[in-house]
C-alpha cells in the first residue's frame, strides 16, 4: 500500500503537521519538532511561521478533511 503524508489526528501539538512528517518516515516526530524549533530560531522567526504555515495548507488531513 503506498503512503500518504498526511498530518497526524492523534501525534500533534499544533496541526499535526510534523507528526505526519514523523509517521509518514517511521520517525519520532520530536526530531522534527527540535530541528524547525532551532532553524525558527536562528533565521529570525517569521521566516519559520511562514514554513510551518505553507506546510499546514499543503499537507492534507488524515481524514481527507479540509480542516486547518
Amino acid at each position: 500500500m503506498k503512503k500518504l503524508l498526511t498530518r497526524s489526528k492523534t501525534n500533534k501539538v499544533f496541526a499535526g503537521v510534523f507528526g505526519g512528517i514523523g509517521e509518514y518516515l517511521d520517525m519520532d516526530p520530536v526530531i522534527f519538532r527540535f530541528g524547525y524549533m532551532m532553524v525558527t530560531i536562528f533565521t529570525g522567526i517569521f521566516p519559520g511561521l511562514i514554513a510551518y504555515f505553507l506546510g499546514l495548507f499543503i499537507v492534507p488531513a488524515a481524514d481527507g478533511s479540509k480542516e486547518v
